[in-house]
C-alpha cells in the first residue's frame, strides 16, 4: 500500500523496517559523520531543527539533495499529483482566474516539482483554459529531481508549453506578478521542537556520543520562547509540564522569501495539517513529527539519516498570520475534498464515467477516493489562498474554514 503523508507516526525500532542495502547504509554512514562531527563542533548539541536541515538537506547526502528514490512505490510515499492527473487538473482551474486578472505577464512559480508531474498536467489544463502563464518555474533544491522533471516535461509536452518551464535555485529576483504553488512544502521545513519544563520554554536538541543520536531539552532562546508564548495566548491557555510540539518561528520570513518580489499575485498552499487549537490539542502532547521509510510511518527522526523523510504537520492559523504579515489577505481555507469539490471536481468524475477501459476507469475511482475520502487524504490534507489585488477566493467556496483559523 502506498502511503501518503499524513499517517500517525506509531512506535517502532530499526527491526520493523526493512534494512536499508550496504550502498544506503554507507551513504547514511558519511551523513551521520558530518552530524557527528557538527554536534561535536557546537560543544555537544544542535538544535533538532538544524539536524532535520543537515538530514534533508545537507549538500550532496541530505534525503531532498541525494538521489535517492522518494515517490511512489519504489520511493517513501506518495503525493497527490503522484495518483494521477485529477489533483493538479483541479488545481489548475482554481489558479486559472488569478491568472487571468493578471494577464500576459503572469509567472507562476512551483515549489518543490516532484518528478515533475504536476506541472505536466497543470501546464496541460491551464492550455485548455487559455490561462497559461508566461513562465513556469519550478524551484527545486535536488538536481536528481530536477533531471527527472525536465526528462518527463520534455517527453509528455509540446515544444509551445515545455519552453515556458524553467528551474531556479531561488526565487525570482525581480519584481513580478504571477501566483506560487506548494505541494507538501512547509511539512518540510526544518522545524525546531519546544518542551514545557517547570513552566519554562526548552528548546529540543540532538546530542551525540561519536556513534549515537539522542534527544534532550535545552533552555530555549527568547526567539523561540517568544513564538511559543504568542501560540499560549491565542490558544488563552498555558501548556502543561511535559508537553512537547513543533512551531515554526521563521515562517513569516519563509514567506517573504518565496514570495520574493511578488507585487500582484496569489500563494496556494497544499499540506497536511490543522488549524491551531486542533495542532495543539492537549491530547498531541508530542507534537506531530514523524519520519517516512519505504511506505512505513515511524517515530524515529534520528534514524538513519538521509534515507528518511522527516516531517511535521503545518499550522494553517501560523501560516495565515505569515501571509497577512508579508501583505497577503487570506482568500479561504478547507479541506482538500472541498477545495477539489469547489474546483471542477464534478467535471472530472463525468469523464471517468465515460472511460471504456474498465481497469482505467477503477484507476481514477480509486484516485479520486484516495484523495477525498475523510478516512484517505480529503480532510486531512488542508489548502489556504493568500492574495494580494487578485481575487482567489472563488476556488474556496465550498467549505470555507476560516472561522477555525
Amino acid at each position: 500500500m502506498l502511503i501518503a503523508r499524513f499517517a500517525t507516526a506509531a512506535p517502532v525500532t530499526a527491526l520493523d523496517l526493512p534494512l536499508p542495502d550496504p550502498d544506503a547504509l554507507a551513504h547514511s554512514a558519511r551523513l551521520s559523520r558530518l552530524i557527528h562531527e557538527q554536534i561535536a563542533a557546537a560543544g555537544g548539541a544542535i538544535a533538532f531543527s538544524r539536524f532535520m536541515e543537515l538530514a534533508l538537506y545537507a549538500p550532496g547526502l541530505g534525503y531532498y539533495s541525494a538521489g535517492a528514490s522518494k515517490f511512489g512505490g519504489e520511493g517513501d510515499f506518495v503525493t497527490a499529483p503522484e495518483l494521477g492527473p485529477v489533483f493538479a487538473a483541479c488545481t489548475a482551474q482554481a489558479l486559472a482566474p488569478a491568472l487571468q486578472q493578471i494577464g500576459p505577464q503572469a509567472r507562476l512559480l512551483e515549489l518543490g516539482g516532484g518528478t515533475g508531474a504536476f506541472a505536466e498536467v497543470a501546464l496541460k489544463r491551464l492550455l485548455e483554459l487559455d490561462a497559461l502563464p508566461d513562465r513556469y518555474a519550478i524551484l527545486e533544491p535536488s538536481a536528481q529531481l530536477r533531471e527527472r522533471q525536465r526528462e518527463r516535461l520534455m517527453q509528455r509536452l509540446a515544444p509551445p508549453l515545455f519552453e515556458l518551464v524553467e528551474w531556479l535555485d531561488g526565487p525570482f529576483g525581480d519584481e513580478w506578478e504571477g501566483v506560487v504553488f506548494a505541494n507538501e512544502v512547509i511539512d518540510a521545513l526544518p522545524t525546531p521542537r519546544f518542551g514545557i519544563r517547570d513552566g519554562e520554554v526548552y528548546e529540543e536538541h540532538v546530542t551525540s556520543d561519536g556513534e549515537r543520536f539522542a534527544r534532550e531539552l535545552r533552555p530555549a532562546d527568547s526567539f523561540l520562547a517568544n513564538a511559543v508564548g504568542h501560540i499560549e495566548r491565542g490558544l488563552e491557555r498555558r501548556f502543561a509540564d511535559g508537553y512537547r510540539s513543533e512551531v515554526l518561528p521563521q515562517l513569516p520570513y519563509w514567506i517573504q522569501a518565496v514570495s520574493g518580489g511578488l507585487r500582484r499575485g496569489a500563494l496556494l498552499f497544499a499540506d497536511y495539517g490543522y488549524a491551531r487549537g486542533e495542532f495543539y490539542a492537549p491530547e498531541r502532547d508530542d507534537g506531530t513529527l514523524r519520519a517516512y521509510y519505504r511506505h512505513r510511518v515511524h517515530g524515529e527522526p534520528l534514524l538513519w539519516p538521509g534515507l528518511q523523510d522527516i516531517t511535521a504537520s503545518v499550522d494553517f492559523t501560523a501560516l495565515a498570520e505569515a501571509g497577512v504579515a508579508a501583505g497577503f489577505d487570506l482568500a479561504g481555507y478547507c479541506s482538500q475534498a472541498s477545495f477539489l469539490l469547489g474546483n471542477g471536481l464534478d467535471g472530472v468524475l463525468k469523464r471517468i464515467d465515460s472511460i471504456a477501459d474498465p481497469v482505467e476507469k477503477q484507476r481514477r475511482v480509486n484516485e479520486v477516493k484516495k484523495l477525498t475520502l475523510p478516512s484517505e487524504m480529503g480532510e486531512r490534507f488542508q489548502v489556504m489562498g493568500l492574495q494580494k489585488d487578485v481575487e482567489l477566493g472563488v476556488a474556496f467556496m465550498v467549505g470555507d474554514l476560516s472561522h477555525r483559523l
